[in-house]
């Protein structure tokens, strides 16, 4: 079963890119839901999930020295880059699971060990399924654990036949950005017309064009700032990109996330849900022609 995937995505953090995840979930018929922005995972405040099954994500490793075998001679200390190592002590924290420490002590009395960076999960929402991770404490996110989300995704979407999946993607351009978007059927870039908004918006429309991703833009908040809409707009013409939606700027949205729920569901203003509906129809437009 080919399944299609709709990855939303924004060059920047605070654009309102989960908050338009929400509403696509609840204006959707049969899909899978991941939240890929695993580094700063909150979809699930909107969505209250019901964990069905829970996993283990290990990447990487850890040092450990073996006191018993340790001689003191302090060479790991001496060498490790990261200070991590305080007296003949290894900090799990700062420790970045380089190995040198391991390659180079004589007594051979530091063991590299996996490392248990997380959990991810598969819940039941009031939408359908989602896939959604956790990581722990000073964890990094390296793309290996989107693109495990997303696999996971996708595997539901084909055992319960369910042809599409929305990813909430992470912000930016870096490595959990390639992770959610290669290979994607569609992306959704939400921006907002400030000028860091419309630059990291330029970047993160570079990289679909470098995958081959086809991409809609969803302007946020176009009202407090309509001369960078009109920057935006512009631009994307010039590239031949669709501008799909022009949302206002609404103290609706934070009310609706304060009481754990999507606008579309909080509220029945035509002027804020009106032009999310004309995004996601678009969306949905768009991937019944992709192939």
């Amino acid at each position: 079963m080919s399944v299609k995937e709709l990855v939303v995505l924004s060059g920047k953090g605070g654009t309102g890119k989960t908050s338009i995840v929400g509403a696509f979930a609840s204006l959707a018929g049969r899909k899978v839901i991941s939240d890929c922005d695993v580094d700063a995972a909150d979809l699930h405040l909107l969505l209250s999930p019901s964990p069905r099954e829970e996993h283990e994500f290990w990447s990487g490793q850890v040092a450990e020295i073996d006191v018993e075998r340790c001689s003191r001679c302090g060479l790991c200390g001496e060498a490790c880059r990261f200070e991590a190592i305080h007296d003949f002590t290894i900090d799990r924290i700062g420790c970045e699971g380089c190995g040198l420490c391991a390659r180079i002590c004589p007594d051979n009395a530091i063991r590299m060990h996996d490392n248990l960076a997380g959990h991810w999960y598969l819940s039941d929402t009031r939408f359908g399924p989602l896939v959604h991770a956790r990581l722990g404490i000073a964890q990094e996110n390296s793309g290996k654990l989107v693109h495990l989300v997303r696999q996971k995704a996708k595997e539901t979407a084909v055992r319960e036949g369910i042809g599409v999946t929305i990813n909430d993607g992470p912000p930016g351009i870096g490595c959990a950005v390639i992770s959610s978007l290669s290979g994607a059927s569609l992306a959704c870039i939400v921006t907002e017309p400030s000028v860091s908004g419309i630059h990291d918006m330029e970047r993160v429309l570079a990289v679909c064009r470098h995958f081959g991703i086809p991409a809609l833009v969803c302007i946020n908040k176009f009202d407090i700032n309509e001369e960078g809409t009109r920057q935006i707009e512009d631009y994307c013409g010039q590239q031949d990109i669709r501008v799909v939606a022009r949302v206002p700027f609404d103290t609706q949205v934070t009310k609706a996330q304060v009481q754990g729920v999507s606008i579309v569901e909080y509220t029945s203003d035509a002027r804020l849900t009106g032009p999310i509906e004309q995004a996601w129809e678009a969306a949905s437009r768009q991937l019944n022609t992709v192939i």
